[in-house]
């Protein structure tokens, strides 16, 4: 028989033991490891070495995680588009989110000069903003669109998580951005963005809050499981 082959994730982001999203992150895929039986194994890559992204060939699964700004946000930018077009199982949480949303906006809306607030505050680009309320250590509820990858994710259409924040999508331009086949799939108690997937892909789902600090608290993130799946999955095909 055959041995599986390690599934293996790619964790684009500047790794700072402080945050807890960090502290979380190798737990999340360990539970799930554990869980379907396959073995895991993920890599921390720097934003600098991500470069012209050949280094990410060898991967399952891109994961671009929390704690920017980034320092490289064209290495993460490059993470997030190889995943894009190259149909490789990605994931974004907190600063993924947002800069995946930058990510699409540049490249595939042809927006090249839009910006992110947070290193361009000036900027009369920037299409992530400072958010109206922080986020810092909120836990606040998600509301979940009925027949997107997340709900199906989560089996339920609402359910509750952690953000660690303060900027997200320019309200102004979501009819714009989600014209395509960028769309929402989860929106907060006031109707702002709070997750994205993109259709024809085999999993691109981008939260701004982050789920993977379930573990935490001792439970498996159910999101990084749908992630992980793909990735498994993938790996499938190219083996």
């Amino acid at each position: 028989m055959k041995q599986e082959q390690a599934i293996r994730i790619a964790l684009i982001g500047d790794y700072d033991q402080s945050v807890p999203a960090h502290q979380a992150i190798p737990l999340a895929p360990g539970r799930v490891a554990n869980e379907i039986g396959r073995v895991v194994e993920f890599q921390w890559l720097p934003t600098p070495d991500v470069g012209a992204g050949h280094c990410l060939k060898d991967f399952d699964g891109i994961w671009c995680v929390p704690a920017s700004p980034y320092r490289d946000m064209n290495g993460a930018l490059t993470a997030i588009r190889f995943a894009r077009e190259r149909h490789v199982p990605f994931l974004g949480t907190c600063g993924g989110f947002q800069h995946a949303l930058l990510e699409f906006a540049r490249n595939h809306l042809g927006w090249v000069d839009a910006e992110h607030a947070e290193t361009a505050p000036d900027s009369e680009r920037a299409i992530i903003t400072p958010l109206s309320c922080s986020l810092v250590e909120a836990v606040a509820p998600i509301r979940l669109l009925p027949g997107s990858r997340i709900a199906s994710a989560y089996g339920v259409l609402e359910t509750h998580e952690r953000y660690r924040c303060r900027y997200g999508l320019r309200k102004a331009l979501e009819a714009e951005v989600f014209a395509g086949p960028l769309k929402v799939s989860g929106y907060d108690h006031d109707d702002e963005v709070r997750a994205m997937e993109l259709d024809g892909h085999p999993f691109f789902v981008a939260t701004l809050f982050q789920p993977e600090r379930a573990a935490l608290e001792g439970r498996t993130p159910v999101l990084v499981r749908a992630f992980v799946l793909a990735c498994a999955a993938k790996e499938g095909r190219a083996s």
